[in-house]
């Protein structure tokens, strides 16, 4: 019986313009994956803290020239910082604080209770705030896990009100992904949630460039809630629409002590009123 023998195979060809095609297709594919060093640059999650971003998009200028308004010196620490030495920044002339509690609903800072109540304990007026990360959970969930979570408040003249920090995502876009208008309507959860648990209106802590970038400069929440605003220069330079002053001012990220540095609009007596509601 003859044997069957397979013939060559025969090989497929491309035409030159179908060997382009690939080719472009092949490079698209590539240009669309995070590079090796892209991905370092990405943090773990739960590491933000307040103006994290500041510096990268607004940049860091000068610091107060002094004079001027009354004002009231302060920072705000994170796990960055650890167990803090509080006697020494009381003695330095830091007279509150704020500390971060949670962020989105997956995590809380571990060395809260340290910073919360050790503030409290030198003397200081001192509050938590949240770090937001509204492409993860609602403005609700968010704002009722910072309350179950430290974010509370009372009205012992030494706990002020939650701060809400929304700035550039620093795990990816810069508005989470968020329209304008879906933005908008996050923090408005946020904050009607905040105020339903505590009876108090939560600052807001945020840039005037994110602000205009990812809320389209909206001005509804200048008439109800504080603005704490983030700007490394020798003023607080333009504020978001809705608010004619700022109550906070986070003026460095470099200060001469440990964590942020912060000045209060206002003397000590107007800090004590703001815990007090």
């Amino acid at each position: 019986m003859p044997v069957h023998r397979p013939g060559p195979a025969r090989r497929s060809r491309l035409s030159p313009a179908g060997v382009l095609l690939a080719v472009l297709s092949a490079l698209a594919l590539l240009l669309t994956l995070p590079t090796a060093a892209q991905a370092d640059e990405i943090p773990p999650r739960g590491s933000a803290r307040l103006g994290q971003g500041v510096i990268e998009h607004d940049g860091q200028g000068g610091l107060p020239t002094g004079g001027g308004a009354v004002q009231t010196e302060g920072v705000d620490v994170s796990s960055h910082q650890g167990n803090v030495a509080w006697s020494t920044l009381w003695n330095s002339g830091v007279k509150w604080a704020y500390v971060k509690a949670t962020e989105g609903t997956y995590y809380k800072n571990p060395y809260f209770a340290q910073q919360y109540n050790g503030s409290y304990n030198v003397g200081m007026i001192r509050g938590a705030y949240h770090f937001a990360t509204p492409d993860t959970a609602s403005g609700a969930a968010q704002a009722n896990y910072f309350v179950d979570n430290g974010g509370g408040w009372s009205r012992d003249g030494k706990t002020l009100p939650g701060a809400l920090d929304i700035e550039w995502n620093p795990y990816g876009a810069s508005c989470y992904g968020k329209s304008q208008s879906g933005m908008v309507s996050w923090i408005r959860d946020f904050l009607n949630t905040y105020k339903a648990r505590t009876g108090r209106d939560a600052v807001i802590y945020t840039a005037t460039s994110w602000w205009k970038q990812c809320t389209g400069n909206y001005s509804g929440f200048g008439a109800s809630n504080p603005l704490w605003i983030a700007r490394y220069d020798t003023s607080p330079g333009e504020l978001p629409a809705g608010w004619g002053f700022h109550t906070m001012w986070q003026y460095t990220s470099s200060g001469p002590t440990v964590g942020d540095h912060n000045k209060f609009n206002g003397a000590y007596d107007r800090l004590q009123a703001l815990a007090n509601g």
